[in-house]
């Protein structure tokens, strides 16, 4: 097997074991991007050769016997990483997609960045996102779009389409992330990978300006199996003083977590369409139904549930939330008037509407919040999981800014057609998107598993036993 084709925790225990050298592994992966990243364009702001050859040198020679400081850093060590564009990296643009960043260089490493350094990654450059990771679609004025790993005439999802692709093909092993309405889960079903939108808090933001408000978005681990999504997590999870809201990782790892899992019995509830609510594109439904007879196969004892909420109560309240945080992310930017110009449309809109909000607007959809917790609360009462296609659509063509209707039901904003993202987020609960199958035009699909309140090992279980069962679908690689 080549080094490119090695899952992660098979490409550290490799490195560890000194089968193959971090240059080898390193020029490996850049010989990879090499090939595939021009078509494809997931990975942006690439370091220089040479320099990532030297460092990689110096992780070799950590390894050598007798290397008094040396030895292993971490489950990483030598592991070439490329960070999503939204995460602070030290010494390397953050664009956030945006050409009022374009030429941000920070001077410091965000701490899910620091924490992945010191398990001994080596940071490459960065992954490809929407402008401010707003939308579904990985496309931005700086450097382009990135295009779908089974077919590049097609989106890649978002806003963390570079690094879904760059797992698709092969150009790195394993991959962070983060998600808001579905930026975890989106690409990694249209690209036929796991994403994980932990719960919040387990992955702690820092630096931040505000560390009590703004926490419907979170960082997470993207992989081609979940044992490397898990180890992963394991490296960007823990308590944080300044981020008084993150969790304290349980002093059982996540990894480990995956072995000790019966899923006989389980039960799971089939949210469907929200009996009708959604609009669906035909096949995905159908396509989701392969994933649900794989987990019935396992022994879960998998049912139709009907939504317990009022679906549309909770857009609205979700709304106002979306609009109040994304308002006060774009306002520094805009405190130039000038950089009103160089700001996608869609996050001028969500600012515009987000701007005016009173105080009571903001109360009220923060009890519909409430609301809401108290009845998925409720629906885990008959459940253990729940589950919901991952998207509304199958991947549509690049040259689109994001789909205006779904089988002939407009959409009435840019990200309604992602409205099947909000529940987990809202609720704040962990979800993992899980390849299901592909379409009639041989496109992937994805299906999302959501656990109870901070069931982040449990979400995680589940998916490595479903993933047992979907060998088939996960040995279809992209054609690249």
């Amino acid at each position: 097997m080549e080094i490119i084709d090695l899952n992660a925790h098979a490409l550290s225990e490799a490195i560890r074991a000194r089968r193959v050298s971090c240059r080898e592994v390193m020029q490996a992966t850049l010989d990879r991007i090499a090939v595939v990243n021009p078509r494809h364009n997931a990975i942006v702001s690439l370091r220089d050769r040479d320099v990532l050859l030297r460092e990689a040198d110096a992780c070799d020679a950590r390894l050598k016997p007798g290397n008094r400081a040396g030895g292993s850093i971490g489950w990483m060590h030598g592991m070439p990483q490329a960070i999503k564009d939204v995460a602070l990296t030290a010494g390397i643009r953050t664009t956030l997609g945006s050409l009022v960043l374009r030429d941000f260089v920070p001077t410091q490493d965000s701490l899910m960045v620091q924490r992945m350094k010191a398990a001994g990654c080596i940071v490459i450059g960065k992954t490809n996102t929407p402008e401010f990771g707003l939308g579904s679609h990985t496309f931005n004025e700086v450097f382009g779009v990135t295009r779908n790993a089974y077919d590049p005439s097609k989106s890649a999802g978002g806003s963390s389409g570079g690094a879904a692709v760059a797992l698709a093909t092969h150009m790195l092993a394993v991959a962070d992330g983060s998600d808001f309405m579905g930026s975890l889960r989106n690409p990694a079903a249209w690209n036929n990978i796991f994403g994980f939108r932990p719960s919040p808090g387990r992955v702690p933001a820092w630096p931040a300006d505000d560390v009590w408000v703004a926490s419907l978005s979170t960082a997470g681990p993207m992989g081609r199996t979940v044992l490397d999504v898990a180890l992963l997590l394991d490296v960007q999870a823990g308590y944080d003083a300044r981020v008084p809201l993150s969790i304290a990782t349980d002093p059982q790892r996540f990894a480990d977590a995956l072995r000790d899992f019966d899923p006989k019995s389980i039960r799971i509830g089939w949210l469907g369409d929200l009996s009708g609510y959604l609009a669906m594109e035909p096949g995905i439904l159908e396509t989701c139904e392969q994933g649900l007879r794989r987990l019935s196969a396992c022994g879960c004892v998998v049912e139709p549930v009907s939504p317990n909420f009022a679906p549309e109560e909770v857009w609205q309240s979700w709304l106002v939330w979306r609009r109040w945080l994304v308002a006060s992310r774009i306002a520094p930017h805009l405190a130039n008037p000038a950089n009103r110009a160089l700001i996608k449309q869609e996050a001028l809109w969500e600012y515009d509407q987000g701007i005016g909000l009173s105080a009571e607007q903001v109360h009220r959809a923060s009890v519909g919040r409430s609301r809401f917790y108290q009845q998925m609360l409720a629906a885990f009462q008959r459940c253990d999981f729940l589950a919901l296609p991952s998207t509304q659509v199958w991947p549509f063509a690049a040259e689109e800014r994001w789909p205006t209707s779904i089988a002939s039901r407009a959409m009435d904003t840019y990200h309604r057609w992602m409205e099947v993202t909000i529940y987990a987020t809202f609720a704040g609960l962990p979800c993992i998107s899980v390849p299901v199958g592909f379409g009639p035009t041989g496109l992937p699909m994805g299906m999302q598993l959501i656990g109870p309140p901070a069931a982040d090992a449990a979400v995680l279980q589940l998916a490595h036993a479903y993933e047992q069962a979907a060998l088939d679908v996960l040995q279809i690689r992209a054609r690249t």
